[in-house]
């Protein structure tokens, strides 16, 4: 009973904060379903008067947010298949080869960590740009792949590195080389890893908003979810429900493939930090 009573205040306690955490979501789900004056007029009351299911067709239609959509859909896709294959091969060279200054690199890499993004930007923009890949969706996908993405490559190195040496072994005596063992042995190991390297940065990919605002100025057609949120703020006003409908178009699929696939990124977590 003593353990009983300070457990259920605790549960309580979390479960506020619960709600407290998840509230704005409700709150932005509620707003997409009002009219502007009631939205502006209700405060922070949640259940709207009548449903405004239009406002979800013109943020899909009229705000062109099922091209904001497809184009979000091709950069994150393609950005998460470049990242992957990336830190995993550089996960597993550090993890699993021996050369002179290998610590050192490590430290160096660690230490891009620090680095703010923005500070990157106007390099990665000129190389953009005389790659003549400016304003189009090969020079956002290659903008948002780009950097050393330290974090991923230290959960494959930490993987890998526990991996037992007579894998390879038993590999090179089939007469397998280097990428042939990564491929078809290391990495088929490492899917807690892969997926959650995969549902990181598809979230970041997804809700990205800096890169493909700077890399898609001069074609508005190529804008993805975020930035198109600008479609809603027009010279002297905002459509505030049509902007809370978008948000949800854009946030939903990065609930629902995180709660698909939360079980394997926990695994991969742990799995990568523990022993």
């Amino acid at each position: 009973m003593k353990r009983f009573i300070p457990r259920l205040f605790l549960h309580i306690a979390l479960l506020i904060a619960g709600v407290i955490w998840i509230y704005p979501f409700i709150w932005m789900i509620s707003a997409s379903l009002k009219k502007n004056f009631e939205l502006i007029n209700s405060g922070l009351s949640l259940i709207p008067k009548e449903a405004q299911w239009s406002n979800y067709i013109r943020a899909w239609e009229e705000a062109n947010f099922s091209g904001y959509f497809f184009n979000t859909v091709i950069i994150t896709v393609f950005t998460v298949l470049i990242v992957l294959i990336m830190c995993a091969l550089t996960g597993y060279a550090l993890a699993r080869v021996q050369f002179p200054g290998r610590k050192l690199f490590i430290v160096l890499i660690t230490a891009t960590m620090f680095i703010p993004k923005g500070y990157t930007i106007i390099p990665i923009y000129m190389i953009i740009k005389n790659l003549g890949l400016l304003n189009t969706l090969g020079g956002v996908i290659l903008a948002e792949s780009s950097g050393a993405h330290v974090l991923f490559i230290l959960l494959f190195m930490a993987y890998f590195s526990k991996l037992p040496k007579e894998l390879e072994e038993s590999a090179v005596m089939d007469g397998a080389g280097f990428l042939r063992t990564f491929w078809s042995i290391m990495l088929p190991l490492s899917k807690p890893i892969i997926a959650t390297v995969a549902i990181m940065q598809f979230i970041w990919t997804w809700n990205s908003f800096f890169i493909p605002l700077v890399f898609t100025l001069n074609k508005p057609e190529l804008r993805t979810l975020a930035v198109g949120m600008y479609s809603f703020v027009g010279e002297h006003s905002v459509d505030w429900v049509g902007m809370a409908a978008g948000a949800t178009i854009s946030l939903l699929p990065v609930i629902i493939i995180f709660i698909i696939f939360q079980r394997f990124f926990i695994e991969g977590v742990s799995g990568s930090v523990k022993g």
